[in-house]
């Protein structure tokens, strides 16, 4: 058996000796090694990343504030009393004051407020007996709600509910995932083009560019979407049909929800023009030929909306089957990535559950058409949430607001 050169052996143990002592060194004056460094670094950003949220239980009389999915603090609070009760649903810090005092009771001071309703609800510092004591805010203990107010920002999202809720990670199909253009990636190696003088002088760098499509980068980047997902009302109905006949040229008038002259004379225009019985009225066939003639699979009936920076900046018809089958409201949250990345996880809360639907049933009724898709994935941004329920929005959701559902 061939033995080792022991000059060699001892040489490297003699380095790995010094590497041992060095290292012992670093720790013990307080160093941290590259890898640490750049390991921590990375934990920091995807810190940075990960959405800031917030649920607050009215039953256990407690906040919990999460990272993504990560829990990072909790609390006691003190939530409204009798006659006073907070508000549950799905809110949006709207302002943040340091110093605030009430306009509704005597001046009550209220430190380090944050905003969740323009009528008055807020999260800030205040008496905690043990118990739901409040005009309807939620308060908290002083080192908490200072701590709170200098991690949050104008839009992070609170959750208000009953029950005890918490985030859990959900894959779907239907929740929108970062647009990424396809490309080919093609070899420009001598074993690939071969000696044709020709088709080397085709393959130069600025002709490949010409055919990969790129994605500016998104300014708005830093700034998560809010969007939600209702059934329409009949109302609603009758306003998508109008849309649709006027893309497609029949004139249905003003898009208002009343089927009127104009839009009975432009059902009755389409039905000519197919071959159909024409008597000018909206019954689910024709509703359905026409978002056929429109380019649609079937007939959507539910609204996407979206939000950036407290203004509507998206909409578009969806559907959601069974939709006289209670929905609930859930709330499903993008997880940190970063631009250029083709995948983003994502988190689910129930802020309202009827009938102990879980999120993937709940997904499962969703379809989302592919241009839908592909415009969301564009504009997607971290801590982006969607919100899909049955509720109405529009009483508390304004200029200067996210989307507010309540659910009670």
């Amino acid at each position: 058996m061939r033995r080792g050169n022991p000059g060699f052996l001892g040489g490297w143990s003699s380095r790995l000796r010094m590497i041992f002592a060095v290292s012992s060194l670093a720790v013990g004056s307080g160093m941290v090694s590259g890898a640490s460094a750049l390991e921590n670094q990375a934990e920091d950003k995807l810190d940075e990343l990960a959405p800031l949220h917030m649920l607050v239980s009215l039953d256990d009389q407690k906040i919990d504030v999460y990272r993504g999915g990560e829990l990072i603090r909790t609390s006691p609070i003190s939530s409204g009393k009798k006659g006073y009760s907070t508000p549950t649903g799905v809110f949006s810090i709207l302002e943040k004051r340091r110093r605030h005092f009430s306009n509704l009771y005597d001046d009550a001071p209220m430190p380090y407020m944050q905003r969740l309703t323009w009528s008055g609800v807020a999260l800030h510092q205040g008496h905690l007996p043990g118990y739901p004591a409040s005009h309807g805010c939620v308060r908290m203990p002083r080192d908490f709600a200072k701590d709170l107010f200098a991690l949050t920002k104008r839009g992070a999202q609170v959750i208000v509910t009953n029950e005890h809720a918490e985030p859990r990670r959900v894959d779907h199909p239907v929740l929108p995932q970062p647009y990424v253009p396809a490309t080919t990636l093609v070899s420009l190696s001598p074993a690939v083009i071969g000696f044709d003088a020709g088709l080397r002088g085709s393959l130069t760098s600025a002709a490949l560019q010409e055919n990969i499509q790129t994605v500016e980068p998104n300014p708005y980047f830093e700034h998560p979407l809010r969007m939600i997902i209702t059934p329409n009302k009949p109302i609603n109905k009758v306003k998508t049909v109008q849309r649709l006949l006027n893309r497609l040229g029949y004139r249905a008038g003003p898009v208002d929800g009343v089927i009127g002259r104009k839009t009975r004379a432009a059902i009755a225009l389409f039905q000519e023009g197919a071959e159909l019985p024409i008597n000018g009225n909206m019954s689910d066939f024709i509703v359905a030929r026409i978002f056929q003639e429109a380019g649609y699979e079937k007939p959507l009936n539910a609204t996407l909306r979206v939000r950036r920076k407290f203004r509507e900046v998206y909409s578009a018809p969806v559907f959601i089957e069974n939709p006289d089958v209670h929905v609930g409201t859930h709330v499903f949250t993008a997880l940190g990535f970063k631009e250029g990345e083709a995948r983003v996880s994502w988190i689910s809360v129930r802020a309202e559950d009827r009938g102990e639907r879980t999120p993937h049933a709940i997904l499962d009724r969703v379809d989302l058409p592919e241009k839908v898709r592909k415009d969301l994935g564009k504009i997607l941004t971290p801590g982006t949430s969607l919100i899909i329920t049955e509720r109405s929005f529009k009483r508390h959701t304004d200029l200067g607001t996210d989307f507010v559902v309540m659910t009670r």
